[in-house]
């Protein structure tokens, strides 16, 4: 089997986790450029985990500016087999109320600018994505919760919206309608990435808001937006230590085949293969690349 190494990102409010002992910082150069900020590498009991910083340290690069291959490239390169994303989101639920956390397990993609693929001309592949979450890592993360008394929704479905303004009232009511469940501008390509570098990948959506549709609480203010993130970042670094100093040594199997993705998904043949995307798709794809 293989050895378990977490890799947390974290979203608005959170740019570091305290607990982590034997840190280092790692400052990765990938084929796809810079990650968001550097590598906070250390462990948690027994367990070696990798922090990353979504935004960077304060809270520099807006949702669509994030280098999100290069993110998971780096998470990759060191050898993180298991991946919790944390982010701040607006609820469409009465009961998901500020201070909530919600473990999604589904995505609506209203990206428009971001690239989704480390694969392109000269190299293709099509990954399964129908259970872009892992459901052995999403228990172990419930788990936690559970262990935290953290208020936690468990499923539940994502819109991923290009940002950086909030929804317009329209908007949030296409959505409310549609019966998501709540709505953030960070998971997308996120976990598209993480699936293609065959990283599983479960993500902790922090409820902030209510988006706009709300009557009574109205439209989304940053004012208000700190003071709930504020609470939210206490809950999810108790969260993040439970399930760090729980987490088990030997990387789970994902039931959907997440750490197996790219098995059978690539369709150029090896002839017609484009050696400049190859040598760097082997730093994200060598499992199957051959090196």
């Amino acid at each position: 089997m293989t050895k378990s190494i977490l890799g947390i990102i974290g979203g608005s409010g959170i740019y570091d986790l305290p607990g982590i002992s034997d840190v280092r910082e790692e400052r990765v150069n990938t084929p796809w450029g810079e990650p968001s900020d550097a590598l906070r590498v250390g462990r948690v009991g027994a367990t070696q985990v990798v922090f990353l910083p979504r935004h960077g340290r304060g809270h520099r690069i807006p949702p669509s500016d994030i280098n999100y291959r290069a993110n998971i490239a780096a998470l990759k390169m060191l050898g993180v087999t298991d991946l919790v994303s944390f982010s701040a989101c607006g609820s469409y639920k009465e009961e998901l109320s500020p201070g909530t956390f919600v473990l999604v397990d589904n995505f609506v993609d209203r990206t428009v600018r971001r690239v989704s693929t480390f694969f392109g001309p000269g190299c293709v592949a099509h990954v399964s994505f129908a259970h872009p979450v892992g459901p052995a890592l999403q228990d172990l993360v419930w788990q936690a919760a559970q262990a935290e008394c953290i208020p936690c929704s468990r499923g539940g479905t994502a819109v991923c919206m290009e940002g950086p303004q909030f929804s317009t009232l329209a908007e949030s009511l296409t959505y409310k309608g549609q019966g998501y469940d709540i709505i953030h501008m960070t998971s997308m390509p996120e976990a598209k990435l993480a699936r293609e570098a065959e990283i599983t990948y479960a993500c902790v959506a922090m409820v902030t808001d209510y988006d706009c549709w709300h009557e009574v609480h109205g439209a989304v203010d940053v004012a208000s937006l700190l003071r709930v993130m504020d609470e939210n970042r206490g809950k999810a670094q108790r969260l993040f230590a439970r399930l760090a100093r729980d987490f088990p040594a030997e990387h789970v199997p994902c039931p959907v085949g997440s750490d197996r993705a790219l098995e059978g998904a690539i369709l150029t043949h090896p002839t017609a293969r484009e050696p400049e995307l190859l040598a760097k798709l082997k730093t994200i794809a060598g499992r199957v690349l051959g090196g």
